[in-house]
């Protein structure tokens, strides 16, 4: 029988597979601990994970509604679990989430080459700004900036 899985939001002890997760989603640039620990302190119920009940599978973090809109920081699924709707999952869940506090645009960036990402974006209904903006996040750094409206 296959785990349930169950998102809900982060919590202190989950810290330290954060760390992990974040390190095997993203190994050429994970965020620093205590990145992490801030993004909890500083958004607490915006920061969702999928938990199979013994270890995290993914995570999407979002900024707490300022004015009327709210980012998407980092969406990251196991990698070996990707293509599987978790992501979809995580996200369709924040973005209900965001919508219930009114919030009326939410952002995010994707790197341009990352198709899988920006496919999963669009049928969500986020739409490109514009073109790629270039060394966005620093030299080589090119990130899509891309927005939905509710």
């Amino acid at each position: 029988m296959a785990p349930l899985l169950r998102i809900r939001a982060v919590t202190e002890a989950d810290l330290p597979e954060l760390v992990r997760l974040d390190g095997q989603a993203f190994p050429s640039g994970p965020y620093p601990y205590f990145v992490l620990r801030q993004f909890l302190d500083a958004y607490g119920d915006h920061l969702l994970v999928l938990d199979d009940g013994s270890s995290l599978l993914g995570y999407v973090f979002a900024t707490a509604p300022n004015a009327d809109h709210s980012w998407i920081l980092s969406l990251a699924i196991t990698p070996g679990l990707q293509g599987r709707g978790l992501g979809r999952r995580l996200m369709s869940e924040i973005l209900e989430h965001l919508r219930s506090e009114d919030v009326k645009e939410v952002w995010l960036t994707v790197e341009p080459t990352n198709d899988t990402a920006v496919v999963l974006y669009r049928s969500l209904g986020f739409v490109p700004e514009g073109a790629p903006r270039q060394d966005y996040f620093g030299p080589g750094q090119h990130r899509l900036l891309m927005t939905l409206a509710f």
